[in-house]
């Protein structure tokens, strides 16, 4: 829900999944949402199981179908991009060998569930997305080995990211109490309100006697924290993208 107002792709990340993509011509954005972060200049065909993100896509090349079985032959893109989707994937090494079957450059931006430290909102409260989170995101070093990544490249979230994403409001704390902010990130859609709203009225009461910004005074000169995301590279291509 507000997925689009909500997730609007940061130009910086953007530049990044630019670069590791230059050269192709042909893309397959594998798990492509509404298009996000799709290089504008490239012919992109989006890929994703939701009929319902597909109709809020705005490319003109869209074939629903999930990542484990891609209708392509082999080889048909130059590159293939998955961009903070592989954790919703039924079977991720299915999934990667399938990225790989159908381009000759694989590009993926994801998350390690294993990087320290870890957000404030998880430790202080909502340890319960947590479980979820680790539940369903494999450790980084399994997603390089399946996917044959040649380079991994950090990805700080800068204090003013604009991808609204479960991270992107680490030093904006009051943007977690607005619904419409929660609801556009599958993290929180997915807990029970009877967790997230108790959590949130702790945060709101923290926010409201200054705790929070006590507890957190040195978050508030950070221009970005690296909280364990990552491009993967995989197969032919310039790897100096960093």
């Amino acid at each position: 829900m507000g997925y689009q107002q909500v997730r609007r792709p940061d130009p910086r990340l953007a530049t990044l999944i630019r670069k590791a993509l230059a050269g192709a011509r042909t893309v397959a954005n594998v798990g492509a949402g509404t298009g996000s972060y799709e290089p504008a200049g490239m012919e992109v065909t989006a890929v994703d199981p939701s009929q319902i993100m597909l109709d809020q896509h705005p490319g003109r090349r869209k074939v629903l179908a999930g990542a484990e079985s891609l209708p392509f032959e082999d080889d048909a893109f130059d590159a293939a991009m998955a961009v903070m989707t592989v954790h919703h994937w039924p079977d991720l090494h299915r999934g990667l060998d399938e990225l790989r079957r159908v381009s000759r450059r694989q590009v993926v931006f994801t998350w390690d569930p294993q990087h320290l430290p870890e957000l404030w909102l998880i430790e202080e409260y909502l340890p319960e997305i947590r479980q979820l989170e680790h539940a369903r995101f494999t450790p980084l070093s399994t997603a390089v080995e399946a996917l044959g990544a040649h380079t991994v490249l950090p990805f700080p979230i800068p204090h003013d990211f604009t991808d609204g994403f479960q991270i992107a409001y680490w030093r904006r704390p009051e943007f977690y109490l607005d619904p419409v902010i929660r609801q556009a990130s599958s993290t929180f859609a997915q807990r029970p309100a009877s967790v997230v709203e108790p959590a949130i009225a702790r945060l709101r009461a923290d926010l409201a006697s200054g705790a929070w910004h006590r507890r957190h005074a040195d978050l508030l000169t950070r221009e970005s924290v690296d909280y364990g995301y990552r491009l993967l590279i995989a197969g032919p291509g310039d790897s100096d993208v960093g």
